[in-house]
């Protein structure tokens, strides 16, 4: 693509590397120090319009301004659901080319920006089989898991290859894997060879757990009800330039599969105070969790790394409508509970989009997706519309290292790469994206194809939307365009026999 070569060229030349540093393996040098640091942060379980910046009333300052000082996408998607999102993003593959635990067809991004020079980090949820140390990272303290208690970890807990154990009493999951992120970029960021950290908070991923300071912060915010709290998200949406107004706003849960009960309207529901409670607690997770970035982000000015440093920030899939509820006798908050919130609130953390989590209508699969890095993006505050999706990242963090994805790694052949780098996107150009994209999980499996995108619940019939024109998925067009959909899900057939995904 003559486009990002054109512009990895550049940036190359920029940053002082010449083609030599295209060739891998390579040696640290004196030019290593001008490569940029990567931090990719992951949330969990966090909806499109939850941040500040996409729409959402949580407070969440540092995120907020890494998006004035940086750039936001508004078509941004994951792969709905919390191992599938990770085993892609650290492949650049899709989720059913790759099992990072056991799979040897693969390279993780650890791996192959080790081969260029970097010390790899991470902190947090790995939840993908096996451990960080056996796939590229240098150091890694978290949970190998995938959900836990925030207040005490549990068997799968790590610092490197040891069981981690704690009696401290004030530890809480986001606080710890940050502390952990900082000392590890104490330990490195001071030296010339850059570093690539993966930072994976468990938070707000069920079960709800937050410090008492920040649920006070929100209790008896959402009193107004998500009926209302819903519009004004849309309303700011429009406003920030995020979605259309053109796009009318799914109706309260937009669930025609009955895939989950019915979301009441909110005067009808009989205890309010409790469903405040639930979103108080969740809306404080998201809350902690944005006060930690705060910390990675001064941190890096205090290493003063930060200007070239590419910081990116998703979610892993949408909204959770799971009701998980193990103690219905104890509120959400402490330790000794087990909650979750469910359908009502999630919708709301979606807006405008219909479903959830493990779907792949927009509710479940499109992200916000943050990126700063005042080196190379100038026009700070920006929203770009063009498609992007998380098998980008692997790409994306190898055109801006100076690296290259092997066809080989410890004598195994490579799948070949999946993702297209986003870098021409950074540097304000259009790039050539993907003739199409694709999903799969639990049989809800969607096609992105230009505008068009083809959806369905399972083995339910196919639906057909206009993503220009309705991208909340209201206007069904498969009936009057049976030939798009034919075509289309013939290009899905094609896809799922080669990446060996579920069958149309």
């Amino acid at each position: 693509m003559k486009t990002v070569r054109n512009t990895r060229r550049n940036f190359l030349k920029a940053v002082g590397l010449g083609a030599a540093s295209l060739m891998v393996p390579k040696l640290v040098s004196a030019a290593d120090k001008k490569r940029p640091n990567i931090v990719l942060i992951l949330a969990d379980d966090l909806g499109y319009s939850d941040l500040g910046c996409y729409g959402g009333e949580i407070q969440t300052p540092n995120l907020d301004n890494l998006a004035a000082e940086g750039l936001r996408f508004s078509q941004f998607y994951n792969c709905a659901k919390c191992s599938p999102t990770r085993n892609s993003i650290l492949t650049g593959l899709y989720h059913q080319q790759t099992d990072i635990g056991r799979g040897k067809n693969c390279v993780t991004i650890a791996e192959a920006l080790r081969r260029v020079g970097y010390t790899t980090l991470v902190s947090g949820k790995w939840h993908v089989g096996g451990t960080p140390m056996d796939r590229g990272f240098d150091r890694y303290f978290g949970m190998l898991g995938g959900a836990c208690s925030y207040f005490v970890p549990d068997k799968t807990f790590r610092l490197d290859r040891e069981p981690f154990t704690t009696t401290d009493k004030n530890f809480y999951t986001t606080d710890a894997f940050t502390d952990y992120a900082l000392e590890f970029l104490d330990e490195t960021g001071r030296k010339d060879k850059p570093f690539f950290l993966y930072l994976a908070y468990n938070a707000p991923h069920y079960p709800l757990h937050a410090l008492p300071e920040d649920i006070e912060k929100y209790r008896g915010r959402y009193m107004k009800g998500w009926d209302v709290l819903r519009k004004k998200r849309y309303e700011r949406l429009i406003r920030l330039g995020l979605i259309d107004k053109k796009w009318a706003p799914s109706e309260r849960g937009a669930d025609k599969h009955k895939s989950f009960s019915d979301i009441p309207p909110w005067e009808q529901v009989e205890d309010k105070k409790a469903e405040d409670l639930d979103m108080a607690v969740y809306a404080a997770m998201v809350d902690r969790m944005d006060q930690n970035i705060g910390r990675i982000v001064e941190k890096l000015k205090e290493l003063k790394v930060d200007d070239n440093t590419l910081i990116m920030f998703l979610s892993d899939n949408g909204g959770c409508p799971y009701e998980r509820n193990k103690t219905k006798d104890i509120p959400p908050g402490p330790a000794e509970s087990y909650r979750t919130y469910d359908s009502s609130w999630a919708n709301l953390s979606n807006t405008p989009f219909r479903l959830y989590k493990r779907f792949n209508h927009e509710g479940g699969n499109a992200t916000p997706f943050i990126v700063h890095w005042p080196n190379v993006i100038k026009k700070r505050g920006a929203i770009t519309h063009q498609v992007g999706h998380i098998i980008d990242v692997m790409a994306t963090c190898l055109d801006v290292a100076g690296g290259q994805y092997p066809s080989q790694y410890k004598g195994y052949r490579i799948t070949d790469l999946e993702g297209k780098s986003l870098l021409p996107i950074f540097d304000g150009h259009k790039r050539r994206g993907h003739d199409a994209l694709f999903w799969e999980f639990m049989r809800n499996k969607a096609v992105r194809q230009g505008k068009w995108k083809l959806v369905t619940v399972g083995d339910n019939p196919w639906e057909l939307y206009d993503m220009e024109a309705d991208r909340t998925e209201l206007n069904d067009l498969a009936g009057e365009m049976p030939e798009k959909v034919e075509e289309m899900a013939r290009m899905y057939d094609v896809w799922a026999r080669r990446c060996k995904a579920a069958r149309g």
